[in-house]
C-alpha cells in the first residue's frame, strides 16, 4: 500500500472539534491532505466508548488509558475498569495500546506530595495492564522522564516494552534511555518554533528509526497557526490545530534534518508500526 501520513496522537473527541458531524469534516480535511490513520488516545473512562466508535466511524485506532490531568478525579476503580475494558476488547484490531498514560509534574496542582503519589500509582498500575495485554503504551512526559523511565525499567516485562513519548521534550540523554528500552518519540508542532532550541536539536540529531510524527489536536499548534498571549489580548483567536498540520510540520523537520520529506515519510511510516505494531494490519 502506498506510503502516507499518519498522526500518531490527536484527540479527536475533544470538545474544540464540535460534534460527530463536524469532527467529521476535519477528519476528511485530514484524509484530503494525506493524513490516511490517525490514533485517537483517550484520556479517561468517560472517553473509552467515544475514541472507540470514532475509530471505528473513520477506519482509524484508539487506545485506552487515564491521563495523568484526570487523576485526581479517577478512583482504583477506574483502572479495574480498564483492565476488564482491555480484557473484552484486546481482540479489537483497532486497540493498539494502552494509553495516554503517565505523569504531569510541570501543572503545579499535580504537584502535591499526594497528587505526585496518586499518579504514580496510576501510573505503574496501567504499565502492569498493558504488559499483561502485551500492549505497547503512550506516555505522557512533563518533567517527569526521568521518573517514567524508573518505572519502566522496574516493571519492563520480559518481552520489552513498546509504544510512544509523545510530544517529547527531554534531554538527548533521557531521549536515548526511551528509546534503549523500546520507544519512538513523538514530535509535532511545537519543534516548528524556532526559540525551541534544545527540542529542534534533538529533532535533527536523533537516529530516524527513533521519531514518529503527531499533533496532539487540538493541543500544541504549529507556529503558523499560534496566537500570542500579546495577540489574543487584542481580539485574535487561537487557530484550531488539526491532523491536516502533518505534512507541514514534516516538512520542517525534513529541512532540519536536511532530507527530501518523502524519505521522512516513508521512515515515519514504518516507525509507526513498530510501535504500534496492530498498525500494520490496519494500513
Amino acid at each position: 500500500m502506498t506510503v502516507a501520513w499518519i498522526d500518531t496522537h490527536c484527540h479527536l473527541d475533544a470538545a474544540e472539534f464540535g460534534n460527530p458531524d463536524q469532527a467529521d469534516a476535519v477528519r476528511r480535511a485530514a484524509g484530503d491532505a494525506g493524513v490516511r490513520h490517525c490514533v485517537l488516545p483517550s484520556v479517561a473512562a468517560a472517553n473509552w466508548a467515544t475514541v472507540r466508535a470514532l475509530a471505528q466511524r473513520w477506519g482509524d485506532s484508539y487506545c485506552l488509558g487515564i491521563h495523568p490531568l484526570f487523576v485526581p478525579q479517577a478512583s482504583d476503580a477506574d483502572l479495574q475498569a480498564l483492565q476488564e475494558q482491555i480484557a473484552e476488547h484486546q481482540n479489537d484490531p483497532r486497540l493498539v495500546a494502552v494509553g495516554e498514560i503517565g505523569l504531569d509534574f510541570f501543572v503545579p496542582a499535580l504537584c502535591t506530595p499526594t497528587l505526585r503519589e496518586k499518579q504514580e500509582h496510576f501510573y505503574c498500575a496501567q504499565l502492569q495492564i498493558a504488559a499483561q495485554a502485551n500492549l505497547p503504551v503512550v506516555l505522557h512526559v512533563r518533567r517527569s522522564a526521568d521518573r517514567l523511565l524508573k518505572y519502566l525499567r522496574a516493571l519492563r516485562p520480559a518481552s520489552g516494552w513498546r509504544g510512544i513519548a509523545h510530544a517529547f521534550n527531554g534531554s538527548a540523554v533521557q531521549a536515548q534511555a526511551f528509546v534503549e528500552l523500546g520507544f519512538k518519540l513523538g514530535f509535532g508542532g511545537a519543534l516548528t518554533f524556532e526559540r525551541a532550541l534544545q527540542l529542534r536539536r534533538l529533532a535533527q540529531t536523533l537516529p530516524l528509526d527513533a521519531i514518529v510524527l503527531e499533533t496532539d489536536a487540538p493541543d500544541i499548534p504549529p507556529h503558523w497557526l499560534y496566537a500570542t498571549a500579546q495577540a489574543r489580548q487584542s481580539g485574535a483567536t487561537q487557530a484550531r490545530n488539526t491532523p491536516a498540520e502533518i505534512p507541514r510540520i514534516a516538512q520542517v523537520l525534513a529541512h532540519l534534518r536536511s532530507m527530501e520529506t518523502q524519505e521522512l515519510q516513508a521512515a515515519v511510516w514504518r516507525n509507526a508500526q513498530t510501535a504500534l505494531p496492530k498498525l500494520a494490519a490496519l494500513l
